[in-house]
């Protein structure tokens, strides 16, 4: 018998209304998956493909405009979602990109990561200073950073307050949106082997938003590649790495820095404002594709499997050239 998914979305849309009127943005449209208990699902594009939307709305962050999210089997869109998403609330948490920007520069650490748990009700205040304590070791701290303030920290010490922070309930989902980002090579490494120990620890699922497909590898079990508000591939790692079938994926491949750039030939081009046009009709991502035709401009391609677990929304993907 298979595991019921911990989240599974379905045709997620959000819709957003420009300004002047009558211009609708589509930041998301149309997105289904699912991840399984102790699995981390990658979601990879550029910025403003709607990955960071997608996440937000998976915890109740950002109300959907249309589809359907059921985390831990209880759908939280619709009439009684708000109620359900209360009920589970424990159970998820989000780890923000920017760590400064995401802690109170004017509350010390202890009472920063101890946030969540007086929210929830609280506890004695010898038992909350020492589960501080333990979630501050569990992320590599010492229990003296408890008495001091995020600006004190660097990067990666305030990334690990943030971590700690979302560990504060005991989460089973936590959606990481570019954890790694806004840190320098070795920091990158040193929280994505902390993300993989908690992980394995605690038995967590993440979905992990990133646009370096080089950090994705390393976590992620399966990744999806969304442009335009779009999954456009999405596949088991070794699949998509080994043999990339839609163009964008393989464009985004081409970009990750290589030790031999012989070895790959490096295709990119510039990103067009029509891959963001909410024109409902077409491949978004045909202004850019080298193998575009006139069928990609008359018909949207739906989102196929070509083999086991491995999905794309291309009109030629099996037959496009390496």
């Amino acid at each position: 018998m298979t595991e019921e998914p911990i989240v599974a979305a379905r045709d997620l849309a959000k819709v957003y209304a420009l300004p002047g009127g009558g211009r609708m943005l589509r930041a998301v449209d149309g997105v289904s998956f699912s991840i399984a208990p102790g699995e981390t699902l990658g979601l990879v594009g550029e910025s403003g493909s709607g990955k960071s939307t997608t996440g937000r709305m998976l915890v109740g962050l950002i109300r959907p405009s249309a589809g359907q999210i059921r985390l831990f089997g209880q759908e939280i869109v619709g009439p009684e979602g708000q109620r359900a998403l209360r009920r589970i609330r424990r159970r998820l948490q989000f780890v923000f990109q920017d760590p400064f920007a995401s802690l109170d520069p004017r509350m010390r650490v202890a009472d920063i990561v101890a946030e969540p748990i007086d929210i929830a009700g609280g506890s004695q205040r010898r038992e909350r200073a020492e589960r501080v304590a333990e979630l501050l070791g569990t992320v590599g701290l010492p229990r003296s950073a408890a008495e001091r303030y995020p600006h004190e920290f660097s990067g990666g010490q305030r990334q690990r307050i943030g971590i700690a922070r979302a560990l504060a309930l005991r989460p089973e989902f936590v959606v990481c949106d570019e954890p790694v980002s806004a840190l320098d090579v070795s920091m990158q490494a040193q929280i994505v082997n902390l993300l993989l120990d908690l992980q394995e620890r605690f038995g967590l699922s993440y979905l992990f938003i990133a646009h370096d497909l080089a950090v994705v590898c390393t976590i992620a079990s399966r990744v999806a590649v969304m442009h335009a508000g779009r999954i456009v591939e999405l596949a088991p790692k070794r699949a998509l790495f080994g043999a990339p079938a839609h163009p964008y994926t393989r464009m985004l491949i081409a970009a990750v820095p290589q030790p031999d750039p012989e070895r790959r030939p490096l295709v990119m081009a510039s990103a067009a404002a029509s891959d963001f046009a909410s024109d409902g009709g077409g491949c978004a991502f045909r202004a850019r594709c080298p193998h575009a035709t006139d069928r990609c401009a008359e018909r949207r391609p739906p989102l196929l499997e070509i083999a086991a677990g491995h999905s794309v929304a291309c009109h030629f993907a099996g037959t496009l050239p390496f």
